[in-house]
């Protein structure tokens, strides 16, 4: 099925959805505000309704965003129920937990229990929409209404790969009427193939050595009104997948090995802002002290400044608390015998350069604490692979591990909750961070971030 397609579906699934979530907060309002209710338990009466506007307007685009962070969308539509349960009770799980942050950030003043009864309605009313579906989809019906027939052009190979994964979806309702092997015959039977079958479109399947035949082909369909679908995959690639854009009205192939553009990476922008600047605002008294306890302790600025790659190599200024000596990376030449990690990287378990207080620091993670306002000024992100020292990219030896500028440099990162006392090769390291990027969600983002915290509290993992 075509993404335009998919698109179509997806939004009229949350448009749906959006209805549905509208509805069940609603619904969990008025059993709260009961007459009889609150009588039959004892209960407190409730606010009036109009108090929660802002807060419902929020509502009905927030939970079908949260869905399709959580996968949801991405499933087929007759997917086996488990695969739809788990990500949607996630969902309704996350956005009620978003109602509570919403309530206490806007000093709203709404009972606990149409929280808990809007998460338990709005998934049981999702989940029956579900299930409606997928009985109307088996329907004869819907087979006939939304059945599409194709031929398949290219060689004999080719199109019976592409014949095997239609017959592996076949909720997408593709038939395949006819085939056209070009090492066998010409374009020109095409035309037949055609007029014989009464088709939706016609899959083109070929390699660049048939170009000409592929161009026959279109023209053919030109002429006939059939729609065509070029299968691009000219060019073989190992990691980055292809998408479809044009570039000044031109129809342009992109090959891309990051996430790309998408409402969760719209949602990872703003969350790392917020997050930030909320750290930031309530750590203001830890700011203060940290930099007097650093004062008192060695002479030298408060905040150490210090070039770091950031996406795409550009180089910016990073910010941490200092916790070694002013002449640090003049020693740093002297010391290079006692390096414990392979590669370019330099780290040190028992730092003679550390100071007392810095040691401290370090071990609980503080002094990446300044690392808030890099956050704030785009330059960082508050998950990402950890930004390394202008001089240390300049000595990769190896051009693939470069990948993992390709994504802004974080806080913390899979490496850090790996156990990155034990990871001694750089290799490891970068291995972890191309995990990172090639398996990015905004759900893995929540789950590092969550690993993080315990680890920062009792000291484990800083070097």
């Amino acid at each position: 099925m075509l993404r335009r397609h998919r698109q179509i579906k997806m939004q009229i699934q949350q448009l749906l959805d959006a209805i549905i979530f509208a509805f069940s907060f609603w619904f969990a309002w008025q059993l709260r505000a009961d007459a009889e209710i609150i009588a039959w338990l004892g209960l407190e009466a409730v606010s009036p309704f109009q108090a929660f506007f802002l807060l419902y307007i929020a509502l009905i685009p927030g939970g079908p965003l949260v869905l399709e962070a959580q996968g949801f969308y991405d499933r087929p539509l007759l997917a086996p129920r488990r695969s739809t349960a788990w990500p949607l009770f996630k969902g309704c799980f996350f956005t009620a937990i978003g109602l509570i942050l919403f309530l206490f950030f806007f000093r709203l003043d709404l009972a606990r229990s149409v929280t808990v009864l809007f998460g338990f309605i709005s998934f049981v009313l999702i989940f029956a929409k579900e299930e409606i579906l997928r009985f109307g989809l088996r329907s004869k019906f819907a087979r006939t209404q939304f059945e599409r027939r194709f031929i398949l052009v290219g060689t004999g190979e080719e199109t019976a790969r592409m014949r095997q994964q239609l017959r592996a979806r076949p909720e997408d309702g593709m038939v395949v009427l006819a085939e056209l092997d070009l090492n066998v015959k010409s374009v020109e039977e095409l035309s037949h193939l055609l007029h014989e079958h009464s088709v939706n479109g016609v899959i083109l399947n070929a390699r660049h050595n048939y170009f000409e035949q592929v161009e026959n082909a279109i023209k053919t369909c030109e002429l006939e009104g059939v729609e065509v679908w070029l299968i691009a995959d000219f060019f073989k690639t190992q990691i980055s997948h292809t998408s479809f854009d044009d570039f000044q009205g031109r129809p342009v192939m992109v090959f891309s090995t990051t996430p790309g553009a998408s409402w969760q990476s719209v949602i990872k922008q703003v969350f790392d802002v917020v997050v930030a600047f909320v750290a930031v605002v309530v750590g203001s008294p830890v700011f203060v002290i940290i930099g007097s306890l650093i004062k008192l302790n060695s002479p030298g600025p408060i905040l150490f400044r210090q070039q770091r790659c950031g996406l795409n190599g550009q180089p910016f200024t990073i910010l941490k608390f200092r916790t070694m000596e002013t002449n640090a990376e003049q020693r740093q030449a002297e010391l290079a015998a006692m390096n414990e990690m392979s590669g370019p990287v330099f780290k040190i378990t028992n730092d003679p350069r550390i100071t007392s207080i810095g040691r401290f620091l370090r071990k609980f993670s503080l002094d990446e604490l300044p690392q808030l306002f890099n956050v704030l000024r785009g330059e960082m992100s508050m998950v990402g692979p950890r930004p390394l020292p202008v001089d240390e990219v300049k000595r990769f030896d190896d051009f693939a591990h470069r990948r993992r500028l390709s994504v802004k440099p974080g806080l913390t990162c899979l490496w850090q909750i790996s156990g990155r006392n034990n990871v001694s090769d750089f290799r490891d390291w970068v291995r972890l961070d191309l995990e990172y990027i090639d398996n990015w969600s905004l759900w893995l983002d929540v789950k590092i971030l969550w690993r993080t915290i315990p680890i920062v509290l009792i000291g484990t993992g800083a070097r």
